[in-house]
């Protein structure tokens, strides 16, 4: 085991994207990358079981997708930081997504903030 993440397991809400999660989800997550580009958007918006099909990925990983189970993806490897590209594609705000990897309603999430009222 890598040393830097021993005992990360035990850390609720953790987790870990290394060397090797990046390698068994690479068509996932360059899926997620390929969305700065204008054409991938484009062809996901048109067209998204094909685009996720000619991506390579696995019936598993196309239904986390069709979900928007962005807490699914991250705990399956995606990055989140690509994730983060493939929510503006869908019109997902950020704070959307955070409360829904929480397991909240965007309105609950937004009452545990400390200005509730600023979206």
């Amino acid at each position: 085991m890598n040393p830097q993440v021993e005992g990360m397991a035990a850390l609720g809400g953790t987790y870990v994207f290394d060397l090797r999660v990046s390698n068994r989800t690479l068509k996932l997550n360059r899926f997620f990358w390929n969305m700065i580009n204008a054409e991938a958007r484009d062809a996901y918006l048109a067209d998204s079981e094909r685009s996720m099909s000619n991506a390579g990925l696995s019936d598993g990983e196309k239904a986390m997708i069709r979900r928007l189970d962005w807490i699914a993806l991250v705990r399956h490897g995606v990055n989140f930081f690509v994730l983060e590209k493939f929510a503006r594609v869908v019109k997902t705000p950020n704070l959307v997504v955070y409360a829904l990897m929480r397991g909240e309603t965007f309105e609950a999430f937004m009452r545990t903030r400390q200005v509730p009222s600023l979206r």
